[in-house]
């Protein structure tokens, strides 16, 4: 059962009406999203599915401030996007958001602790001083405490997953943006991947965004949206295979 829209004590993202546009040929605009609407709760996880082309790459730039809006109105943790500097947004996104992808994207020449402390060299004081010891214990958690000074190419694809995992969870992001997350797996992998991620956001009280194509990562979302031509729709209860499914192919 899916669960409602959260109230404002309990958001943490909001987006209304936000549009992205971009210049094309003779002075033309290209609408890649069109008045989206989205409420992301405190802890909440939210899956969106679509094919390609449809938006969602932008969908995430916005979701983790790494671009703005055309028109509309955001708020991140109750601070309005569109009035603060890229100094600010750049500070947002290194404290209070994780990214997960496909490609893992770790340093190959890096250790898998290496890697997971990577986030924790722009922090200061005690956060700095003990990044060692919170990249361990992150990896501790993700099963890889026997694994923390194999480099990327000594690790499996679900073992770097796990790694990347670790590394966008060590600084305790409010918010983890995960972008086709399996798609670089098999199927069993995949899953447990998302089992993992699913439990350790729980755990640790981060919302979770899920952009996918796959049917079976979307559902283990509490509330699902499907993306089509720039515009984002809520599922609703009884129809999730059937609208996921006809965004998917």
């Amino acid at each position: 059962m899916s669960r409602p829209e959260p109230t404002a004590a309990e958001t943490l993202l909001s987006l209304r009406h936000v549009s992205r546009s971009v210049p094309i040929a003779d002075d033309q605009l290209l609408t890649i999203l069109a008045d989206i609407d989205l409420e992301v709760g405190v802890g909440e996880h939210i899956g969106i599915v679509g094919r390609s082309g449809t938006g969602k790459s932008t969908l995430l730039n916005i979701l983790g401030l790494l671009d703005a809006p055309t028109t509309g109105d955001m708020e991140f943790a109750g601070e309005p996007v569109q009035k603060i500097s890229r100094n600010r947004a750049a500070a947002i996104r290194g404290r209070d958001i994780g990214f997960v992808f496909q490609q893992f994207n770790l340093l190959p020449g890096r250790t898998a602790v290496e890697n997971v402390e990577a986030p924790l060299m722009y922090a200061t004081g005690r956060e700095f001083r003990n990044r060692r010891r919170s990249a361990e214990a992150m990896l501790e958690r993700l099963g890889l405490g026997d694994r923390i000074e194999a480099k990327p190419n000594r690790l499996s694809g679900g073992e770097q997953q796990r790694v990347a995992i670790a590394r966008a969870l060590v600084r305790e992001p409010k918010l983890v943006l995960a972008d086709e997350p399996t798609g670089a797996l098999d199927v069993e992998t995949g899953r447990q991947v998302m089992e993992i991620l699913d439990g350790i956001t729980k755990d640790s009280g981060a919302a979770l965004i899920t952009i996918t194509h796959d049917l079976g990562v979307a559902n283990m979302a509490t509330r699902q949206f499907s993306l089509s031509q720039g515009c984002l729709h809520p599922v609703l209860d009884g129809a999730t295979a059937e609208a996921l499914a006809g965004e998917s192919r």
